[in-house]
Order: structure tokens, then C-alpha cells, then sequence
């Protein structure tokens, strides 16, 4: 993990909460199969210094299907097929700066460029969506993102889907930006609560008004 989330984590790991999280989630990973591979459940962490975010996305839980899950929100592993969600991100993408839709789902490259992909929970067991919820990870995630708001200055939040926005309430909105929209998933997309949000451009568009780098989506 980055040294910038080391006193953080150190924190954490002297909560009970925490310490029953991962005394679940170890067991969990030595009983059945659980997604992301262990060495990823923290790479959002790893690939993503706090002092190098510039934008934060917030997703529900990992992939549950083989080979998927890279331990960052949306994302998946180079070779694997788009899911719904990801797909619509993409085309949200290409309509916001007419770029051509990428050829992998491995997101790791806005990772490094400061964007930090955040699931709220952040292992599953296969096959079962939803599995590892109300297990602590909700409690890491919400202090993690309070710990984002309270660390950094002019941050991009971008909450898709009620779930998303739900996660938003330990964000100071008076320093941050925080865009908010329906989830890509084809359902909420379908009924106009996605495409068109142009959040990636309106994104970008803050990050130079406070002289930073805009993100190569």
C-alpha cells in the first residue's frame, strides 16, 4: 500500500470493527472463492497515493465472476470482456470527447493518473452479489472517503446510483466537487439517468480551473 494510507490503515487495524472484518474476509478466502484476488483487495490503495487523488469514484462491490475483479471500482482484468456498466462508461466517454472506446476494461490506467476507484465493499464471494455486505467494509469505506474529503483540497466525487450517492454524506461540498447522476448499468441508463451526464468533461474542467492535470479518460 502507498505510504500516504499507512497511518491511516494503522489506524483502522486498532479497531475492533475492523479487526472482525478481516478475520471474516481471511477466512472467507481459505474456505470458498472470493473476488478480487487477495494481493488486489487493496489496489485502489496501492496504485493511488492520497496526495495524487484528484477524482473519486464510488462503486457497490466487486465482480463476482472469474478472472474479473482487479480490486478497483468498475474495473476489470486486461482480456476480459466489458460488463453493462463499464461498456456504458465507455460510451459516456466517447460521446463526452468523441475518443474511441479502449480496447481493455482495466481501468488501472486512470488509477495512475489520480483517479481513485473505490468500491464500497470490497470483496465477494463468487457467484453471490452482495455477499460480503454488512461485514465492516461499509465502515472502512465511509471513513476512507471522510478521510479523502478531509485530506485533500478541490477532489472530484462522482456518485452514480443511489448507492453511490448514499456513500456521498462525508463529503465537505463547500471544498469538493461532487457530481451526481443514475448508475451506468443498462436499467438506469436505459431510462436516461446516465448517458449525457458529461461528468468526465465537467470533471476535467474543474480539475484546470484549480490547476491540475486533467484526466486522459
Amino acid at each position: 500500500m502507498q505510504a500516504t494510507w499507512t497511518a491511516f490503515l494503522a489506524q483502522e487495524k486498532e479497531e475492533e470493527y475492523f479487526t472482525n472484518l478481516m478475520q471474516f474476509v481471511l477466512q472467507q478466502y481459505d474456505t470458498t472463492t472470493v473476488f478480487p484476488p487477495k494481493s488486489y483487495i487493496f489496489n485502489a490503495f496501492d496504485l493511488t497515493p492520497l496526495n495524487a487523488i484528484k477524482v473519486v469514484i464510488i462503486g457497490q462491490d466487486p465482480y463476482h465472476g472469474p478472472n474479473q475483479a482487479n480490486g478497483l471500482a468498475f474495473s476489470v482484468a486486461d482480456g476480459m470482456p466489458f460488463p453493462p456498466s463499464l461498456r456504458n462508461i465507455f460510451k459516456e466517454v466517447q460521446a463526452d470527447f468523441g475518443s474511441e472506446i479502449p480496447f481493455s476494461g482495466n481501468l488501472e490506467r486512470w488509477a495512475l493518473q489520480g483517479v481513485f476507484l473505490l468500491n464500497d465493499v470490497l470483496t465477494v464471494e463468487q457467484s453471490k452479489p452482495g455477499s460480503h455486505q454488512k461485514k465492516g467494509w461499509e465502515k472502512f469505506t465511509d471513513r476512507v472517503i471522510a478521510h479523502i474529503s478531509d485530506n485533500t483540497q478541490n477532489t472530484v466525487f462522482l456518485l452514480w446510483g443511489n448507492y453511490a450517492h448514499k456513500k456521498g454524506k462525508n463529503i465537505d461540498r463547500t471544498k469538493h466537487l461532487v457530481l451526481e447522476s443514475g448508475h451506468p448499468s443498462p436499467m438506469s441508463a436505459n431510462q436516461g439517468k446516465w448517458f449525457n451526464n458529461k461528468h468526465f468533461s465537467q470533471a476535467n474542467s474543474y480539475l484546470l480551473e484549480n490547476d491540475k492535470t486533467p484526466i486522459v479518460w
